[in-house]
């Protein structure tokens, strides 16, 4: 018999072809890893236009708790990214992707964490919002948000560097 998240999520996994073909998200697609496992999800996100990271294809991993949508998924680039919300293994950190509920630091409302309400589509364009706009007063990755804020320079020609071998991979 198959759980509450599982039939959640081929629900969204069958809609996501036809849905963004009537009405298409730019900026990333979806799909499964294995066709067996339906919890976790390979995921492309297009460097967003005007930023740092465009004309970049960044492929990420996006794994769902068997308690799903009561809990987040975890979602980790597998291609390079250089971003203060990046932790070194590729693993993102914003706000929407952590457990539901008041924040043990304080810093996070709880209604700006995780909430059954969201989707991957809604998961998704929230990274590529983090794209757009690096949070460096809570980073992931210390050495990415001090290059950010003090050697802008060096966090560009990284960032680049990304951009171009994600286009190498292609």
């Amino acid at each position: 018999m198959a759980s509450q998240a599982s039939l959640l999520l081929q629900k969204q996994l069958k809609g996501t072809p036809q849905k963004f073909n009537m009405h298409p998200v730019d900026g990333f697609s979806a799909g499964l890893v294995d066709e067996k496992n339906i919890f976790e999800w390979s995921v492309t996100i297009i460097g967003p236009p005007d930023t740092l990271y465009e004309g970049g294809f960044f492929n990420a991993i996006m794994t769902f708790p068997q308690n799903y949508p009561n809990s987040p998924p975890s979602v980790r680039f597998i291609s390079d990214m250089w971003h203060p919300n990046v932790y070194s293994d590729g693993r993102v950190c914003i706000s929407i992707l952590h457990p539901p509920g008041d924040d043990p630091s304080g810093y996070e409302l709880a209604s700006e964490r995780w909430m059954p309400v969201h989707t991957v589509e809604s998961i998704m364009l929230s990274i590529i919002s983090m794209l757009s706009g690096p949070n460096d007063e809570s980073p992931a990755n210390v050495e990415a948000a001090k290059e950010w804020r003090e050697k802008r320079d060096e966090f560009k020609k990284k960032v680049s560097r990304c951009v171009r071998k994600s286009q190498e991979m292609l």
